[in-house]
């Protein structure tokens, strides 16, 4: 059977009709830095004041070397204070007006993986710590990585959304997703 299998993958790869399996292994990041604010429990929102410093290890002190030119930075973070159990559903913003989403539709923290991203502004940097706003992030939160927000790259300008979007969030564009 293990035979047929094998014959049957190395058919699809041949001819483009299918690709490796997702694979299973787990994969592991090292932290680069830790946050540090003053935030100690997850909350809904309220992020766009928030402050923190991300403290990166001293081995990493060269490779921050011109992050400081960026105004803005993309941050990859570890959400480790989600639980195990995530759902595959929820309620954006907890509003049961608002359509039901699997949760790789929505921005939730609550995510199979636990993986955040949010672009920041940076603030500042001296030696190994950069002050970043808006980081939605608690204190402890380990940083695995950080990239400058280039806009000619990062931004999309004709990116559209469903509607319901607009509700909570007034300035996006409102358009349905599948036009």
């Amino acid at each position: 059977m293990n035979l047929l299998r094998r014959l049957f993958d190395r058919i699809l790869r041949v001819f483009g009709l299918g690709g490796q399996p997702v694979p299973r292994e787990p994969v592991s990041l090292r932290p680069i830095a830790v946050v540090r604010n003053a935030v100690f429990e997850p909350k809904p929102d309220g992020w766009e004041t928030v402050k923190s410093d991300l403290i990166f290890r001293e081995d990493l002190l060269d490779a921050l070397e011109g992050i400081d030119s960026y105004s803005h930075i993309i941050v990859v973070f570890s959400c480790h204070r989600v639980p195990d159990d995530v759902k595959t559903h929820t309620f954006v913003t907890g509003d049961a007006s608002i359509p039901e989403q699997g949760i790789l539709a929505s921005r939730s923290q609550l995510r199979p993986n636990s993986v955040g991203v949010a672009v920041v502004q940076l603030l500042r940097r001296r030696k190994n710590i950069v002050r970043v706003l808006g980081l939605d992030a608690i204190d402890g939160t380990p940083i695995v990585d950080i990239k400058p927000y280039l806009p000619a790259y990062d931004s999309v300008p004709e990116a559209t959304v469903p509607e319901w979007v607009s509700r909570i969030a007034p300035d996006a564009p409102g358009e349905d997703a599948s036009s």
